[in-house]
């Protein structure tokens, strides 16, 4: 059974066209009918990757082609989510390493294959999107093989197979000027180029846990390689950690096979298989199901630690229960871990106080993932501000800090004022090359604290033009202090609603953050301050009416459309002292503190300290 079988994972950089390649690899394995009607992207099941265009779940679809099944791993290609990666690679005997023809090779494309080479895999490389008009397909070649040198890759995973592609257009060439009209030179290539699982049939069975997620018909379903035996249904197995201590024993109740974009129940697999099995309860990623007799789990890869990390908290705030359903503190904590079960790159604990938990992942668009989906899940919800996890230098007591690789690509003309904003965040380049159209592409090494909330001011500098890709470096000494947030806010004084007349008065104060008619209370953000000072201010208190009605006098309100953060903005906006209030249907920045007292006097008290 396994040697008509290949287990691949699709690597890749964010937005170098994964997804869009599974859909062709589906279309033309002949899985759908020709008149059947399937979305885009179809991998991409997931509300929050459709409306963001990005991965961000690892999934598992299969094809056959001619007299072989092909196992397909469509994994995410955001440095946040390479949790998923990590785990995923475990799994597959192959790998497909797909690279943009005209940006070549990117932080994640470097971060994955060096994952995927350590584990002595063998890579395909696909260079896609050929047919973009700024296609560099020789240069990016050379990028390539320099990045596989670079990554201590043995001479074979040097000697890689090439082909060149349009995951769009649905072909596949081995050469620049071959036949453009299918992808059947990537199938051969696969079913050619990848081993089979080499695993012992006959051996008690075993298989490593790499994904897991909650089904409301099944309950809880693993999903993993089965490197040894074989399992069947209603079969007694056991679940080990990576120390070998038992999590419990259970009977399997079902076993589903990948078929296509479908699952379907089988009776009974075998080593090399990917499958999903129920029946488990506590089992989580990591951990080894196997046959009562086997005593040795199996080995995992380590997973790369978290770097940030934010609090959740209750919402303590005047408006709290209003509009959400979930709001107490054991309701969120329970939903906490819950998602570091499944999710390995992210951790949880209990903060300080009954209500208040700390998380700990990898980046800023990870924990607006989750955020975001919690409050659609009917969650309320108070967010600190992202902070650095640092560690101690176990030899010298030394503070270390995460170091992030940062490269970008801009416009010439704006290059000057990257390097200045970067210099500003204790960014030191590392190297600078023009990457043709006029642009140049530059790579820093910069701590993460510095990074965060510069996105969007890297944005407004390089008038939306430039791109920016991070990956986590490693832990070095602390680089001393970062410039933060240089304004202060607006403050509102009172609880109500405010008036247009009010917001307009203050424009000449700051720029508003909120409409006429938004509900406020006492310590809400309603704006940001020209100063490096907050102000609280009055937007209550409408426009005062006289027994004057001349034609001239009446001052006609104009508002400049206000700034509405979005919970990606919100998050890295707020500074160490302010919280994001999420609800289903609202954001709000608000202080830690609310009343103007307390909170002054939490100040002089801070000051003293």
């Amino acid at each position: 059974m396994t040697s008509n079988l290949k287990n691949i994972a699709i690597i890749a950089h964010v937005d170098h066209g994964k997804t869009t390649l599974v859909d062709v690899l589906l279309r033309q394995s002949g899985l759908f009918r020709e008149n059947q009607k399937i979305a885009e992207c179809v991998m991409d099941n997931n509300d929050l990757e459709r409306e963001r265009g990005i991965t961000i779940l690892a999934k598992v679809t299969s094809v056959v082609w001619k007299d072989t099944r092909i196992n397909i791993v469509d994994t995410p290609g955001h440095a946040d989510f390479g949790g998923e990666v990590e785990r995923i690679l475990s799994m597959v005997d192959g790998v497909i390493v797909l690279v943009d023809a005209a940006e070549g090779p990117l932080p994640q494309t470097k971060f994955v294959v060096d994952k995927a080479l350590k584990q002595g895999i063998r890579p395909i490389v696909v260079i896609n999107k050929i047919d973009r008009p700024d296609a560099r397909p020789h240069e990016v070649h050379e990028e390539i093989f320099d990045l596989f040198a670079a990554l201590d890759a043995t001479d074979e995973q040097l000697d890689f197979p090439m082909l060149y592609a349009s995951g769009r257009d649905g072909w596949a060439s081995a050469t620049l000027d071959g036949e453009r009209s299918d992808m059947i030179p990537l199938f051969d290539l696969i079913c050619d180029f990848v081993p089979s699982p080499k695993n012992d049939v006959d051996a008690p069975f075993s298989m490593l846990v790499t994904l897991i997620e909650n089904n409301s018909y099944l309950g809880r379903l693993v999903t993993g390689k089965v490197m040894s035996g074989s399992i069947k249904l209603n079969a007694p197995v056991k679940a080990l950690t990576l120390e070998n201590k038992l999590v419990e024993t259970s009977k399997i109740t079902k076993i589903l096979a990948f078929r296509g974009i479908n699952r379907e129940p089988l009776t009974q697999a075998k080593a090399g298989d990917i499958i999903s099995l129920a029946g488990m309860t506590l089992t989580t990623v990591s951990d080894t199901i196997c046959d009562m007799v086997v005593e040795q789990a199996l080995p995992a890869v380590p997973i790369d630690p978290p770097t940030i990390s934010m609090s959740f908290a209750v919402n303590d705030g005047p408006f709290a229960g209003t509009e959400g359903t979930k709001i107490t503190s054991r309701i969120i904590r329970e939903r906490l871990f819950r998602e570091a079960e499944s999710n390995v790159a992210m951790k949880v604990r209990d903060g300080a106080s009954s209500d208040v938990f700390e998380v700990f992942g990898r980046g800023e668009l990870q924990m607006a993932i989750l955020i975001e989906t919690m409050r659609r899940e009917g969650f309320e919800l108070c967010i600190g501000r992202p902070r650095v996890v640092y560690k101690t230098d176990e030899e010298t007591g030394e503070k270390l800090e995460p170091i992030e690789e940062i490269m970008v690509d801009v416009d010439q003309e704006y290059s000057g004022q990257v390097v200045q904003k970067m210099a500003i965040r204790k960014g030191e380049m590392v190297s600078m090359m023009p990457s043709g159209a006029g642009r140049v592409r530059m790579t820093f090494i910069a701590p993460t604290r510095g990074l965060i909330g510069y996105h969007g001011e890297f944005l407004t500098d390089t008038r939306g033009t430039g791109v920016i890709n991070r990956l986590f470096h490693g832990y070095a000494p602390f680089k001393g202090g970062v410039e933060s947030r240089r304004t202060g806010v607006l403050l509102a004084m009172e609880k109500g609603e405010a008036t247009e007349y009010d917001l307009w008065k203050l424009e000449e104060r700051g720029i508003i953050m909120i409409l006429p008619g938004t509900r406020v209370y006492e310590g809400m953000i309603v704006g940001e301050h020209s100063r490096g000072n907050d102000l609280p201010v009055n937007v209550l208190k409408g426009k005062k009416l006289t027994n004057v009605r001349a034609s001239g006098t009446d001052e006609a309100t104009k508002l400049v459309p206000p700034r509405i953060l979005t919970l990606d903005q919100a998050i890295i906006y707020i500074a160490d002292d302010e919280l994001a209030e999420i609800t289903p249907k609202t954001i709000r920045l608000r202080k830690r503190i609310l009343n103007s007292t307390l909170r002054k006097r939490a100040g002089k008290v801070a000051k003293v300290g």
